[in-house]
């Protein structure tokens, strides 16, 4: 039987959306064809909502209230304010690869620096000769308009062996009202490369902007790999962003994920550890507040024997925001003397403020060690009570108490300017709250 999908108002504006936009997507005639399948393949599917699981707690026909258009290239206003947005979040000695609403922003970057240390292209160019990058096999609808509608993106090439001196700071920087930005990179790192690559979200004076963003990553074995992403978008923003890692064997990956911002936000990660001896350990914090929505989502796949896992997630929820903690971890059938933990905490600051929490253990072996937890509840009265007996304000207060709770999972950051930079972040948003 022939079953029509009936296309709601949000459905039939990104139909319009990818209409008027494809003359201006790049890519050769092998790329358009890629890009039409992954939007039908959108199209069949719509908008997540709650009644598809992966997105039970983050209704996106619910949540997002229109499609926006495709923002524009930058100008050169455009390019200044990025720019003045540039040295505001720019980590100290990093080599930056800015993105201006979409599109790569080379004036801005370091390009030349980074030349020694790594090959690299920009995603527009990387189309014209190749499809390879929108081919997709999920079935999520956000993924697939991602690659409907990519526009530009970095495709970083990491030698074997090589020792990066400084991280590799990917910013996107959002100008354009009102508009929406599609990007989509790749990261491969070789065998036994030392690298600490940061993607920084952040916005240039805009508002009710809309960011879709995919980044696929494939470590290589003996590799020691930081991945460090920092999103501090406008208040009504949307952001979407979803990451593939491939892991090698004896790789050490050490991953961190901070929002801060954006009305709506959802990291999902899909994580195969690939080669046996491997040890991932992902950390991450929502700071969130207002009427604020963050959800992260993250699946450990472990496909081989002897790897290692370690997730611990903590969540600060102000007046009426709404965390979403989503972690599953699958052993799959040989992946025998498979260790994984994952542990998720979230601190209600008000009695309407919100934590779903959902840990998942999927195992088919036998010889494992796994486990998860989950916990929430509210600041400890007598600590309040403590520091306020001592002469500090109550928002103080708190605030010392909540940047101990999210202090574990900074604390896993190595380098030491980069861990400063996170910590401020945090700061800025106690700042905003009180």
């Amino acid at each position: 039987m022939n079953v029509a999908v009936a296309k709601t108002g949000k459905g039939r504006a990104v139909s319009d959306l990818f209409t008027s936009a494809e003359g201006r997507l790049p890519g050769s005639t092998a790329v358009t064809a890629v890009r039409r399948e992954a939007f039908e393949t959108y199209e069949r599917l719509g908008l997540p909502h709650r009644r598809i699981e992966e997105w039970k707690y983050t209704d996106l026909r619910a949540l997002v209230g229109e499609v926006l258009p495709l923002a524009a290239a930058p100008d050169a206003a455009a390019l200044k304010r990025a720019a003045d947005a540039v040295k505001t979040h720019a980590i100290a000695g990093a080599r930056k690869l800015v993105l201006v609403d979409g599109v790569f922003a080379a004036d801005l970057s370091d390009v030349k620096a980074l030349a020694s240390e790594a090959g690299f292209k920009t995603l527009r160019e990387t189309l014209e000769k190749d499809a390879g990058l929108l081919k997709t096999t999920s079935t999520d609808a956000v993924i697939a308009l991602n690659a409907a509608m990519a526009t530009d993106g970095v495709v970083l090439d990491i030698a074997d062996g090589a020792q990066l001196s400084a991280p590799i700071q990917i910013i996107h920087i959002a100008t354009a009202a009102a508009a929406s930005a599609f990007t989509r990179s790749q990261v491969t790192i070789g065998k036994g490369a030392h690298a600490t690559i940061v993607e920084s979200f952040v916005a240039a004076g805009s508002k009710a902007y809309q960011v879709n963003d995919a980044v696929i990553v494939s470590v290589g074995d003996d590799a020691d790999v930081a991945h460090i992403r920092l999103m501090d978008d406008a208040p009504d923003a949307v952001n979407l962003t979803s990451h593939f890692v491939t892991v090698g064997a004896n790789v050490k990956l050490k991953f961190f994920n901070m929002t801060t911002g954006a009305a709506v936000s959802r990291l999902q990660g899909f994580i195969t550890l690939a080669g046996e001896g491997s040890e991932l350990f992902a950390n991450g914090v929502n700071l969130l507040q207002k009427t604020e929505h963050g959800d992260t989502t993250l699946v450990v796949d472990h496909a081989v024997p002897n790897c290692v896992s370690r997730e611990i997630f903590r969540a600060v929820i102000d007046d009426r925001a709404h965390s979403v903690f989503q972690g599953r971890i699958i052993v799959r059938p040989d992946a025998q003397k498979t260790d994984g933990k994952m542990m998720t905490r979230a601190l209600l600051l008000s009695d309407e403020a919100e934590a779903d929490n959902k840990p998942e253990l999927e195992i088919f072996a036998d010889d494992v060690s796994c486990g998860h937890g989950a916990t929430a509840g509210a600041l400890d009265d007598s600590l309040l009570f403590y520091l306020k007996a001592r002469g500090l304000p109550e928002k103080q207060a708190q605030a010392l108490l909540i940047q101990a709770f999210v202090g574990e999972a900074i604390e896993q950051i190595a380098d030491d300017s980069l861990r400063e930079h996170v910590i401020g972040i945090a700061e800025r948003w106690l700042e905003r709250r009180s």
